[in-house]
């Protein structure tokens, strides 16, 4: 059941919002607007600036999910400490991977290397060296409960046992030396600012603020807690009393509602961010302090949380506990859980002892379901870290305090395949970020791999992402295991097919460590069951080549705008809007016409099933390729068939898009670009540049009277006009590469050819005309 959030309140106000002026609201840039140069990064040295940390941006276990596995499967067969400890100290000394930061998509730059003995097989090294590994947690429980806490603090995240060997792991693991420097330049830096200043989005509600405190308050005392100095306790309780409106002009209303619990997510984020205040420093705080934070957290969030789930829930604080399976569910009762462990039994009223006998259940219910069955998420790849991360805190959270996490990341296997999901969608050229992008990510983060990688025994998870600039943060330094070696891409698949119910995709790439690698995403899947994020967009791709992307996607439209989250059928307002309708998209526009929410594309896809192994400098083989076949006749209303195909040629240096079309109404075949677009006198080539690099674009085999043309990313002149008073964002610097056509029979056959440098024209291949019904692996050069 897809959320209908203009009901809440009988408003259209959205649960996000555009009016903050700090709002990450995407600009319609395919390709990020920025300088087209890389760099190294101040991250490999002194970690990466605070602004761009935070703002750029699960295999059913034991009965109640204790442990993971024991990681006999993936250990290093190392017959000896000594060997477990030589293979550790290897990898120490070959320092942090990456050798830059891509200073356009954030995403790391390898050393084209063939030492093979650098990047190894992913693997957790057995060893009990104190100076590698983390110890056994001594609080076992034999019948774990949620409401049955350990006796030691910290509970959430990070128990006692683990801080006392952190410096040592810090100073023998160059990324946990790495993430802590970094950690300790960002709370100095939120210490200059003045306390986060309330601010209010009509749509987006005090969510951003509610993140940055949590934000701060994580990075505080953990400083605080590393240092013993006492300068972070008083800054943290300086933020604190902040939120709670103690200082002077007060923060939100004075009543029940100051966090807002009408935008629960708000709530959940204040009540974590308390949590873990209260836990991590509880030594530090003297018995007054302890009393108003408690009371505090009781006050605007906790005892929300009890009408949120009552029946007697006017305002519908709690619209997100009945059938949401996607990030609400999970940043909601993850806040509510940390919250009510960090207090339990300290709580006198009883509030956080009924929520913990309510939060974990309906999570099982809810946020576990949120990935399909092969781990997609199934809003979109951006709600994925908001999710994710709620899911992976009130996991980690759960099992830190009381021993057990409760078949949160067990009862749906999706959980588990979600961190490849995520490394999957990621290109060269960042996501394939299909969909609504979300606000701002502040807290959110990709670390959940961190945690998933150790909980399920999947070492390529933890690798994958501990080269990613947003994982220097304090969960990280406890979720991260030292012990892990070897390179994410070693045995890796080179692609990847997902098919489910909802969403069918596939992920191709010429390599995992090269950004400057051939890139091409693909979808198809239902249009309805996303959470209202999803775009009309069957058929819809993005390219990344020559490090850029080509052909991207336009993101969010305006969260405020009417209508934008009223539903996801056929006549919502929400496909009003250019970045939602079809023709904002990647694929084949009909008549003019959205595409319709009914749609049921079958899919056909296969791969060689290349895998790039242990080096770097990689170049697939020759009869390496993949494809990916959608049937999406029943996304349209005026066709007898329409079927779309994408593979890639040429050993993955070129790539053909194939559409075979029978329509009774006009026929556009769009694409959206931001590179300066150039089209032959014939007007069967166009050639598309983006600073010095340059992609060859040729129809092949054109039809009569096909050519291409461009347009500028607006509105058609006979779409239906958007509500009043709510126009189309613009779309600077976009251009939509368009072949127009009447209605008929049409095959339409699109090479791609990235201009790869020190490569001859004549190395490159023009494909026979291959029917798709007769594609195969062996069909194309």
């Amino acid at each position: 059941m897809a959320a209908n959030y203009a009901s809440v309140n009988n408003t259209q106000t959205s649960p996000y919002g555009s009016g903050d002026p700090y709002y990450n609201e995407s600009t319609g840039y395919v390709t990020p607007h920025r300088p087209q140069v890389k760099k190294t990064s101040n991250w490999i040295k002194f970690g990466v600036p605070a602004a761009i940390v935070i703002i750029v941006g699960v295999v059913v276990g034991a009965v109640l999910g204790t442990r993971a596995a024991n990681k006999n499967a993936s250990e290093s067969a190392a017959g000896s400490s000594a060997a477990a400890t030589s293979a550790i100290g290897a990898k120490n000394d070959l320092g942090i991977f990456p050798t830059g930061t891509d200073s356009l998509y954030m995403l790391p730059l390898y050393p084209a290397t063939t030492n093979t003995a650098a990047f190894t097989v992913p693997t957790f090294v057995s060893t009990n060296n104190p100076d590698y590994a983390w110890p056994q947690d001594p609080f076992q429980p034999s019948n774990p409960n949620p409401t049955q806490v350990r006796s030691d603090r910290p509970r959430l995240i990070a128990p006692s046992y683990k801080w006392a060997v952190l410096p040592q792991l810090i100073a023998n693991d160059p990324y946990l030396s790495s993430w802590n420097n970094t950690i300790f330049g960002n709370a100095s830096t939120y210490n200059a600012l003045p306390p986060v200043a309330y601010y209010y989005d009509g749509g987006n509600g005090i969510l951003d603020i509610a993140r940055q405190i949590k934000q701060r308050v994580k990075a505080f005392s953990y400083v605080y807690r590393m240092t013993n100095d006492t300068k972070w306790v008083d800054r943290t309780w300086t933020e604190l009393q902040n939120a709670a409106g103690n200082l002077t002009g007060g923060w939100g209303p004075d009543n029940s509602t100051k966090w807002n619990p009408t935008h629960f997510l708000d709530t959940a984020e204040l009540t974590a961010a308390y949590g873990i205040a209260y836990d991590w420093l509880y030594d530090q705080w003297t018995s007054d302090q302890k009393a108003s934070i408690v009371w505090t957290m009781i006050e605007y969030g906790l005892s929300n949380g009890l009408i949120a789930y009552s029946s007697n829930d006017p305002l519908y604080f709690g619209w997100w506990t009945n059938n949401t399976e996607g990030n609400w569910n999970c940043v909601c009762n993850n806040g509510l859980t940390m919250g009510s462990l960090a207090i339990l039994g300290d709580d006198t009223s009883g509030t956080a002892q009924q929520l913990l006998s309510m939060t974990v259940t309906n999570a099982l219910q809810n946020c576990a379901l949120a990935p399909s069955s092969d781990g997609t998420w199934s809003e979109t790849p951006d709600y994925w870290y908001f999710g994710t991360t709620g899911h992976a805190e009130m996991s980690a959270s759960l099992l830190s305090a009381t021993g057990s996490s409760y078949q949160l990341p067990d009862i749906n296997p999706g959980f588990n395949l979600t961190s490849l999901f995520h490394m999957y969608v990621v290109g060269p050229g960042s996501l394939f970020n299909y969909g609504d992008t979300g606000p701002n990510k502040f807290t959110a983060t990709a670390n959940g791999l961190l945690f998933y990688g150790n909980y399920y025994n999947q070492p390529a998870y933890q690798l994958f992402q501990r080269d990613q600039a947003d994982a220097p943060d304090p969960w990280s330094m406890f979720w991260y295991d030292p012990t892990v070696t070897g390179a994410y891409w070693d045995g890796l698949a080179l692609d990847y097919f997902f098919n489910n119910n909802t969403d069918q995709w596939a992920s191709m790439r010429s390599s995992w460590a090269d950004e400057n690698a051939l890139f091409v995403a693909i979808k198809a899947g239902t249009l309805q069951n996303h959470q209202t994020h999803n775009d009309l967009d069957c058929g819809d791709f993005v390219m990344d080549a020559l490090g850029t992307r080509w052909f991207g996607e336009l993101g969010d439209g305006n969260y405020n705008a009417y209508g934008y989250f009223e539903s996801d059928a056929q006549d919502s307002p929400r496909w009003l809007y250019y970045r939602k309708r079809t023709e904002g998209q990647n694929t084949v526009l009909i008549g003019a016409q959205n595409q319709n929410v009914l749609a049921a594309p079958t899919v056909q896809f296969d791969s060689s099933g290349t895998t790039q192994g242990p080096t770097t400098a990689f170049n697939a083989p020759n009869g390496s390729n993949a494809y990916f076949i959608a049937d999406i006749s029943s996304a349209y209303f005026n066709v007898t068939s329409l079927s779309r195909g994408i593979r890639l040629l040429n050993s993955r240096t070129q790539v053909l898009l194939q559409d075979e079309i029978n329509a009774q109404a006009s026929v556009m075949w769009r694409a959206q670009t931001n590179a300066t677009v150039s089209i032959s006198n014939s007007g069967l080539t166009a050639t598309l540049t983006i600073g010095t690099q340059t992609v060859q674009v040729d129809l092949l085999n054109p039809p009569s009277g096909a050519q291409f043309t461009t347009m500028d990313a607006v509105r058609l002149s006979t779409d239906p006009p958007t509500p009043s008073g709510n126009p189309d964002q613009p779309n600077p610097g976009v251009t939509v590469l368009v072949i127009s056509l009447p209605a008929g029979t049409y095959t339409l056959e699109v090479l791609m050819t990235p201009q790869w440098p020190g490569v001859s024209s004549t190395s490159y291949v023009t494909p026979s005309s291959v029917p798709l019904n007769q594609w195969s692996l062996t069909s194309h050069p």
